[in-house]
């Protein structure tokens, strides 16, 4: 079983209005690279890498390295679901020959950290922006700080919630010596396809 801690951040009108700046712009990279995913019908995150990294990152030098990267990563997620996913109705093996769909993102889509953008310590969170690092206070039970150490991070997320909160979610492994319902909260089987094509992505069928 995988976790997931949820973590809000207690944002400033200032604080709010940098972190969708940033939201917006990691948007417009995920829509650059969207239709050479359609055209390539390459999504493998390492080759897209390699293809695309050097000119968006010139395109977009405002969003640093790293969440170019990241902007990348998030792509070959989302085609790996829906070109790829055997419930999704764009899974090109249902209709062979006929062209891919293009995805595009909404500027309220997902931004993704990882541990070179997003940082803990004891009593502080600090994550990347556009206009320098922004810290938070953080204050977590001393057990789900240890999973920090203990677990493997997969992915960090952060999403705004309808209640216009900003909340960071880290997806951990799992930890076989932890007590799952003490420390954090369990990732239910099967979510992914429950809900398989989130409200933040547009699929654009061509006739």
């Amino acid at each position: 079983m995988n976790f997931q801690i949820r973590v809000p951040l207690n944002t400033s009108p200032e604080q709010y209005a940098r972190l969708c700046a940033l939201r917006v712009v990691f948007a417009q990279v995920c829509n650059q690279l969207a239709p050479s995913v359609k055209h390539s019908r390459v999504w493998n995150r390492v080759t897209l890498h390699h293809l695309h990294y050097h000119a968006l990152r010139a395109q977009f030098p405002a969003l640093g390295s790293q969440m170019v990267c990241n902007a990348i990563y998030a792509v070959s997620k989302m085609a790996r679901l829906i070109y790829q996913h055997p419930q999704s109705p764009f899974n090109p093996a249902l209709k062979p020959g006929a062209a891919l769909p293009l995805l595009r993102f909404a500027d309220s889509c997902p931004v993704y950290f990882d541990r070179h953008t997003l940082s803990i310590k004891p009593g502080q969170l600090s994550l990347f922006t556009m206009d320098g690092r922004m810290r938070f206070d953080l204050t977590l039970e001393p057990e789900k700080l240890a999973i920090f150490e203990q677990a493997k991070l997969r992915e960090i997320v952060l999403n705004e919630r309808t209640d216009k909160v900003f909340e960071l979610s880290f997806h951990l492994d799992t930890i076989e010596a932890a007590e799952p319902d003490a420390l954090a909260e369990p990732v239910a089987q099967g979510a992914a396809s429950a809900a398989l094509i989130p409200e933040y992505v547009s699929v654009e069928v061509t006739p």
